[in-house]
């Protein structure tokens, strides 16, 4: 069986301001304990390989399954200590990737090579693509098989311009992740702020906020299983 790839950042603060970002731990944690129990095995992959920070203001919101894992000496290495690097990966071995969000990646993600080449490889392979908040930004660049932007005219959606607003971010981000889905062509739905909403379109599944990826991590098995049948 392939696995699933699941992306994190490298980028441990916004910018040139010295405020901590990193990972949003839960959107990682919620995603993975969806997908290992059902079955799936999973690599953790990110820009630069290695060590994955997380964006302290998750753990205010963490719960039992974000503590499940982040206790787990063995989940901590390899899922936040060692990832693997993703130009040493080859794209055929997965049948899905999934953009964890978190600040850091409006970052490392959008500009990013060798994470546009294993998302477009993985998709035109006929693999899923996957999403959740801010990790969005790594589906600005991607382009299918007919050199068309991957969101071009299909329903998406990630971090709204409201909830960073809310969030007190918007003059600390390079982007706001909603215009930019938008300006790529995508038809950006959205539902009220900080509410689980997950949306899919085709082989596309992304999440608004972050408490959508344990949603997203339903819907990728759902369909994946359908073609396991």
């Amino acid at each position: 069986m392939k696995k699933i790839l699941i992306i994190e950042t490298n980028i441990p603060k916004y910018g040139k301001d010295n405020r901590a970002t990193g990972l949003w731990l839960g959107e990682t944690t919620h995603f993975y304990d969806e997908v290992i129990s059902a079955g799936y095995e999973v690599d953790f992959a990110s820009p630069s390989g290695g060590y994955v920070p997380i964006d302290p203001e998750s753990f205010k919101y963490a719960n039992e399954i974000d503590w499940k894992w982040y206790t787990d000496k063995n989940f901590r290495e390899f899922a936040l200590a060692n990832t693997k690097k993703i130009g040493d990966l080859n794209p055929l071995d997965y049948v899905a990737i999934y953009y964890t969000g978190g600040h850091g990646v409006l970052w490392d993600y959008p500009k990013n090579a060798e994470l546009k080449n294993i998302g477009e490889k993985i998709y035109n392979s006929g693999g899923f693509v996957t999403s959740v908040c801010h990790g969005a930004a790594a589906l600005l660049n991607l382009m299918n098989e007919e050199k068309e932007y991957l969101i071009k005219d299909k329903l998406i959606t990630g971090f709204t311009n409201e909830e960073e607003e809310l969030n007190k971010t918007t003059d600390k981000v390079p982007f706001l992740t909603e215009t930019e889905l938008t300006r790529y062509g995508g038809k950006y739905v959205k539902e009220a702020p900080f509410k689980e909403f997950v949306i899919q379109d085709g082989r596309i599944i992304t999440g608004q906020n972050p408490q959508s990826p344990k949603k997203v991590g339903t819907m990728l098995v759902q369909e994946l299983n359908k073609l396991n049948k």
